[in-house]
């Protein structure tokens, strides 16, 4: 079993152009496992865990109803937001600057063959990092995704999960509203939840910015601790 999960920083990108990439790491590892199952090939299946930040963008899950997109083309336009229907989990969601956005791409068949364990491993990934700085989160029954004050009327989502997986191989992930401007989230019903608000962890420490840097640090570092793996990131050889 490979625990060794490269990570890519992808910076500010796409979101299309980010779900075709994943896409396209997705199927290769696929491959290689139909490859071992087939040739009794014995190839190890590589790991990913993607981070990126999107321009503005709203996204549905095939569960999802479009019903809870709450403005038109025009709107989303004059937002300069786009809209795509994906094939994930959950319903409808936001992607926008501020927002940490990880994809992890894994064979699970590498950690455990368990894909509710690895919601719960998402989850309590960001539950960690948010102890951290103080905030004490937790999940809501019925309600994938990580929650402040579950269970009262000020009861809000601070992370949002949908995942897709075929042959225990995972793709799509986390969003997790760091310095999000949250007012995109009113042209949406989040998650298809009425009534319950969304937050961000700047807004939680009443401060303008938190270091999206130093909030990935951890995030990676709890990642590794649950799913005991091995982060590295390829090192580019430059021409001299």
């Amino acid at each position: 079993m490979n625990k060794r999960v490269e990570l890519q920083d992808l910076g500010t990108k796409d979101y299309k152009e980010t779900w075709d990439y994943q896409e396209s790491l997705f199927e290769s590892v696929i491959e290689t496992k139909i490859k071992n199952r087939r040739e009794d090939a014995g190839l190890e299946t590589d790991n990913y865990f993607l981070f990126v930040e999107h321009p503005h963008v709203y996204t549905l899950g095939k569960s999802g109803s479009i019903d809870n997109l709450l403005i038109n083309e025009e709107q989303l336009a004059a937002k300069n937001a786009t809209f795509y229907k994906i094939n994930r989990g959950g319903d409808i969601t936001y992607h926008g600057p501020g927002q940490i956005v990880g994809y992890p791409i894994l064979d699970l068949e590498n950690f455990f063959s368990d894909i509710h364990k690895y919601l719960r491993f998402l989850e309590e990934m960001v539950i960690l990092t948010l102890a951290e700085y103080g905030i004490k989160s937790e999940r809501s029954k019925g309600e994938t995704g990580v929650w402040l004050d579950v269970g009262t009327p000020f009861a809000r989502k601070i992370c949002a999960l949908g995942v897709r997986s075929s042959r225990w191989v995972t793709m799509h992930g986390f969003a997790f509203n760091v310095n999000t401007n949250l007012g995109y989230f009113d042209n949406i019903i989040p998650c298809g939840i009425k009534e319950k608000a969304v937050t961000s962890l700047n807004v939680e420490l009443g401060i303008k910015e938190v270091s999206a840097k130093e909030v990935k640090e951890k995030l990676l570092k709890h990642f590794a601790s649950l799913f005991e793996a091995e982060i590295f990131q390829k090192v580019e050889v430059q021409d001299s």
